[in-house]
C-alpha cells in the first residue's frame, strides 16, 4: 500500500497563522500539509528552559487551533525529540517538504538541526527554510544588513490562504502514547504572566498603539510603570505570535496620523536593535558558551556560592536589586534597564562569571530570545573588550526609577512600611526606625551582601585596565571587523 505524499509545517518559534512564510509556501503547493510543534525533551530540560516557556507555547497552539478550527485543521503538538518523531512520521507517510523558518537559537536546538538536516537527506525529504526578521544565515561581514533588515521589513506580509489547506492530522492510536502525554504543568495559567497566543498579542498591539505609546520615552526605565507604557510584545516576538513585520509596518502606519511621532520612532529603532542583536548572535555563537573575547578569560575565575544565591534568590539585601529578581519569578518580566542592572550586579558588584547567571536569567525570561540575551548580557558584564563600561548603582537607580519605592514595597513586602527616605537603603536605619518600620535587618530582611562604593571601585579599575591589555585590545578589533559593529544597546 502506497504512503500518503504529504508536507509539514515545522513551526519552532513561529507560532501564528498570518505573515507566515513557511504556511503560506506549504499551502500554494497544493500537496496535503501536516502541522508540528515540538515539546522536546531534552530542550525543556536545559539550564535555559522553564515551564513558564512551554506554557507559553502549549497556549499559543491553542490559540492557533482555535482559528484553525473552521479550515478543519489543527496543529499537532507532540511531546518527543524531533529526529525520532520525523523518522516515525516518515514511516507512514511519504514526506515531499518540510517548511520552517530558521531559528538562531541555543547550541542545543543548532545541534538538533543539524540531525534533522541530515535525517532529512537520509530520507531523501526537501528542507525549505526562510529566514527570521531579516536575519542573514552564513554572512561573514555585516556591512549594509540595516538597508536589507529595512527593505525586509517594507516588503508585503506572507498572508496564509486557509480556504485552500488541505490539512493533514494524524490520529493519537498511531503512533506512541508518549507523544500525546503532555507534561501537566504546561496546562496551568498562573496569575502574572503574560498568556500566549495571537489574540492577545494583537490585543497588545492595538492598545500599545491606541494609548499606551504616549508615555513610552518617559517611563522606559521605570520598573513599575514600564509595565505598561513599554510595549510588552517581547513574548508575542519571541515565540512569533507576531512578526517582527507585522509590528513595524504597524508602527509605519500608526505614526501617520499620530501625535506620538518621537515615541513610534524610539520604538521602532528598537525594532531594529532587536534583530540587530539576533544577527550579531547569528554570526558568532560563541556568545552563548564563552567570553567572546578572550582576553577576558582569566577575569572572574573565584566563585562565590552564598552570593551567587542571594542574588538568584532576591535576598542580596539591596531593595531594588531583591524586588526585580522576586519580580521575574513571579510575572517573567522587568524591563530593560533593570536587567541591565541585575547583570552588573551579577557580574561588578558580586564579580562573579556571567554564563551561570545569563542561562538563569534566561530561565526566568518569558520573552527569552537567545541572540539577544547573550549578546546583550556580554555586553553588560564588560566582556566584549570595546563596548563602555557600564557599572549600575542599584541605590542611584531605585532613587531615579521608583522614588516612592512602589515598585519595591510590591515584591519586597518586608519593607512595605517603610518610608522613601529609608527604603532604598534600609541598612542606614536606627534600630528605633527598625522597630517601627517593622523590619529588622539580618532577621526580616537581610542586611547588604556586598558594599557597592569598594565593588564599584575595584570593578572599575580592573576592567578600564584590562581594555588596555594587548589580547583585548586585538580581540576587539577582530570582532569590530567581522561585524561591522554598531555599540547602542538595546533598551526598552
Amino acid at each position: 500500500m502506497s504512503k500518503q505524499e504529504i508536507n509539514i509545517v515545522w513551526l519552532k518559534r513561529d507560532f501564528r497563522l498570518s505573515d507566515h512564510a513557511a504556511l503560506s509556501k506549504a499551502v500554494e503547493e497544493g500537496c496535503p500539509v501536516l502541522i508540528v510543534a515540538f515539546l522536546e525533551p531534552s530542550l525543556m530540560k536545559a539550564v535555559q528552559s522553564d515551564i513558564r516557556h512551554w506554557r507559553f507555547v502549549r497556549q499559543s497552539v491553542e490559540d492557533m487551533n482555535e482559528l484553525l478550527s473552521a479550515a478543519n485543521a489543527k496543529v499537532q503538538l507532540i511531546h518527543s525529540e524531533v529526529v525520532p518523531c520525523f523518522q516515525r512520521l516518515s514511516e507512514k507517510f511519504q514526506i515531499r517538504k518540510v517548511f520552517s523558518y530558521q531559528e538562531t537559537g541555543i547550541q542545543l536546538t543548532y545541534i538538533r538541526d543539524k540531525e534533522t538536516a541530515r535525517l532529512f537527506r537520509d530520507l531523501d525529504i526537501q528542507w525549505v527554510e526562510f529566514p527570521y526578521a531579516g536575519v542573514i544565515r552564513g554572512i561573514k561581514r555585516r556591512k549594509n544588513w540595516p538597508k536589507h533588515w529595512y527593505s525586509t521589513m517594507a516588503a508585503k506580509q506572507d498572508s496564509v490562504d486557509l480556504s485552500k489547506l488541505k490539512a493533514v492530522t494524524i490520529a493519537s492510536g498511531e503512533f506512541p502514547t508518549g507523544w500525546w502525554d503532555l507534561p501537566k504543568e504546561v496546562e496551568d495559567r498562573p496569575e502574572g504572566f503574560q498568556i500566549g497566543g495571537s489574540s492577545l498579542a494583537k490585543q497588545y498591539l492595538n492598545s500599545f498603539f491606541e494609548e499606551r505609546v504616549s508615555h513610552y520615552n518617559q517611563h522606559i526605565s521605570k520598573p513599575a510603570l514600564s509595565r505598561k507604557s513599554c510595549s510588552r510584545l517581547s513574548p508575542y516576538l519571541a515565540w512569533g505570535n507576531l512578526s517582527m513585520r507585522q509590528v513595524y509596518q504597524a508602527a509605519v502606519e500608526t505614526k501617520k496620523s499620530s501625535n506620538q511621532k518621537w515615541n513610534i520612532n524610539s520604538f521602532m529603532s528598537r525594532l531594529r536593535w532587536h534583530c540587530h542583536f539576533i544577527q550579531k548572535f547569528e554570526m558568532m555563537e560563541q556568545y552563548e558558551i564563552e567570553n567572546i573575547n578572550p582576553g577576558y578569560d582569566g577575569l572572574r575565575i573565584d566563585w562565590d556560592e552564598e552570593k551567587y544565591r542571594a542574588w538568584e534568590q532576591g535576598q542580596t539585601g539591596y531593595p531594588l536589586i531583591d524586588a526585580c529578581m522576586r519580580c521575574l519569578h513571579a510575572t517573567g518580566y522587568i524591563n530593560f534597564r533593570m536587567r541591565s542592572m541585575l547583570v552588573s550586579f551579577l557580574t561588578h558588584h558580586l564579580w562573579l562569571h556571567w554564563k551561570r547567571g545569563a542561562d538563569y536569567l534566561a530561565s526566568l525570561f518569558l520573552d527569552f530570545e537567545p541572540g539577544i540575551h547573550y549578546a546583550q548580557f556580554q555586553m553588560q558584564a564588560g566582556t566584549t573588550g570595546y563596548n563602555t563600561v557600564r557599572i549600575y548603582n542599584p541605590v542611584k537607580q531605585s532613587k531615579e526609577n521608583d522614588p516612592d519605592g512602589v515598585f519595591i514595597k510590591a515584591w519586597v513586602p518586608e519593607l512595605g512600611q517603610l518610608s522613601p527616605s529609608l527604603i532604598h537603603e534600609p541598612w542606614k536605619m536606627s534600630e528605633l526606625e527598625q522597630q517601627m518600620g517593622g523590619c529588622i535587618l539580618g532577621a526580616d530582611y537581610p542586611l547588604p551582601i556586598v558594599d557597592i562604593k569598594t565593588t564599584y571601585k575595584s570593578a572599575s579599575k580592573a576592567l578600564w585596565s584590562m581594555k588596555k591589555n594587548p589580547t583585548v585590545r586585538k580581540e576587539a578589533r577582530r570582532i569590530l571587523a567581522k561585524q561591522d559593529e554598531e555599540t547602542r544597546p538595546i533598551d526598552g
